[in-house]
């Protein structure tokens, strides 16, 4: 199975006041993506020159680090054999509304990265009703 980095992630409590940060200092291109609350980094003048990166909320606490999304063609074969080979599930799948499938895990060393599946159905399962 041949994976590929596909981009990366920043955290931050306040994600825009963070985007001024890294425009500031490596001069990127942050921009939020209409009607969501995730800031779009472009590292290069074009694709080809640069990384792509986002900023958001944190997905989960504690977590103060750029996270690598590797891209994979099962998330769930990715995921089993994550646990399989000692690693652990951090986050366990989560949707990105039509676009992929992200789990977040570490090695058993401890270094978190993440996982993802792209998926144009992938949506949240509906909330179950108390």
């Amino acid at each position: 199975m041949s994976s590929s980095v596909t981009h990366f992630e920043i955290y931050a409590e306040d994600p825009a006041k963070l985007a001024d940060f890294y425009r500031g200092l490596f001069g990127w291109q942050v921009d939020q993506a209409p009607g969501v609350e995730y800031w779009q980094i472009r590292t290069g003048a074009n694709e080809a020159q640069g990384v792509a990166g986002g900023l958001t909320y944190r997905p989960m606490p504690g977590l103060r680090c750029w996270v690598h999304y590797v891209s994979v063609p099962s998330i769930d074969e990715a995921l089993a054999q994550t646990e399989l080979l000692g690693g652990v599930v951090l986050r366990p799948k989560t949707a990105v509304p039509k676009t992929a499938w992200y789990a977040m895990a570490s090695d058993p060393e401890g270094n978190i990265f993440a996982i993802w599946q792209a998926d144009p159905a992938a949506f949240p399962p509906p909330e179950r009703s108390l």
